[in-house]
């Protein structure tokens, strides 16, 4: 159930029993008061509206309101008393869009209330919200962000394994059918690979440094859930070094198989030639148009001279073969 998305308010509800209650307004986040119970918003940072709420009514800072609305963004995580600023990437699920064109996912937390942005949409968020739907939602803002979190890196984890997937796959073709068509698509993988680790590596240092932090409501469960989401992070920046060297070995495996069909051919055509030089040289000599010439007068020259060239050319395969040169 979208919510006033016209006005930059996507979600808007009250949290705490695990389930949505009526979605708010405007008029009901700037009525809201911490007594009142978990505030969730979601916004769209594109428009008019919302940037006009975090600068005159949200309460925020001026640094803090600058990377919630910062284009651009990299994965990081401010933490002080009034609350924790992180900024995650999430792969893109958009219709159209390549997954490794990872999506920035913004979130200020602090006990009363959870503030997330997005420019583009974010299936992790829409998770979250049919959770709430279905009433399993989360009900305390530590296990809202470490659903988020969650989800993020779990659809990190499928484009990954995807990855590996494409690699052994091309490996697998490399040896049955060796051909240049692969060449773009390993490129293709390494690029993947490359953009992916450019975000999921400092999220992955965000995260381990997040499970030390001290954060008043992020509990020892939540924390241990925190971790082992750090863990699997880890392991998939792994994965993607391991699939990128797989790529590059794999394509240095191509280039070298082409390279020596290239050399297999041009040594089949350097043997031709050297057995037709010889036959091209006495062909050419007794063709020349000047006097002198044996065999002009005879009927049988000609069938002489046709079997002595098969006889050389056989003589000249022998030779090669002889020299290992065949």
């Amino acid at each position: 159930m979208m919510n006033e998305v016209s006005n930059g308010l996507v979600y808007g509800y009250r949290l705490g029993s695990g389930k949505l209650e009526n979605a708010l307004t405007w008029a009901d986040v700037d009525a809201w008061r911490p007594e009142q119970g978990l505030l969730w918003i979601h916004l769209d940072a594109d428009h008019e509206l919302v940037l006009k709420w975090l600068t005159g009514k949200s309460g925020l800072s001026p640094l803090v309101t600058e990377a919630l609305l910062e284009v651009g963004t990299r994965p990081r995580s401010v933490v002080n008393e009034s609350g924790v600023l992180a900024i995650f990437r999430g792969v893109n699920c958009n219709p159209g869009a390549d997954p490794e064109d990872m999506v920035a996912m913004r979130m200020f937390v602090t006990e009363q209330r959870i503030i997330t942005m997005r420019r583009h949409r974010l299936m992790a968020v829409k998770d979250i919200h049919e959770s709430l739907l279905s009433g399993s939602g989360p009900t305390t803002a530590g296990e809202f962000f470490v659903c988020v979190v969650d989800r993020i890196t779990e659809r990190i984890g499928d484009v990954v394994v995807d990855i590996e997937d494409r690699v052994a796959e091309v490996e697998d073709t490399i040896v049955s059918a060796e051909t240049a068509e692969l060449r773009p698509l390993l490129a293709e993988l390494r690029r993947e690979s490359i953009s992916m680790r450019r975000y999921i590596a400092p999220q992955r240092d965000m995260l381990a440094r997040l499970t030390h932090e001290r954060i008043a409501w992020l509990t020892e469960s939540d924390k241990t859930l925190l971790r082992e989401i750090a863990e699997r992070t880890a392991r998939y920046v792994e994965d993607i070094d391991a699939a990128r060297e797989r790529a590059l070995i794999a394509q240095e495996e191509l280039n070298n198989r082409l390279s020596e069909q290239m050399n297999r051919a041009m040594y089949t055509l350097s043997i031709v030639a050297a057995i037709f030089l010889p036959l091209g040289l006495l062909t050419g000599l007794l063709g020349i148009n000047v006097g002198g010439i044996p065999g002009t007068e005879s009927p049988w020259a000609f069938l002489i001279v046709t079997c002595f060239l098969v006889v050389l050319a056989i003589f000249l395969v022998a030779w090669f073969k002889k020299l290992k040169w065949l």
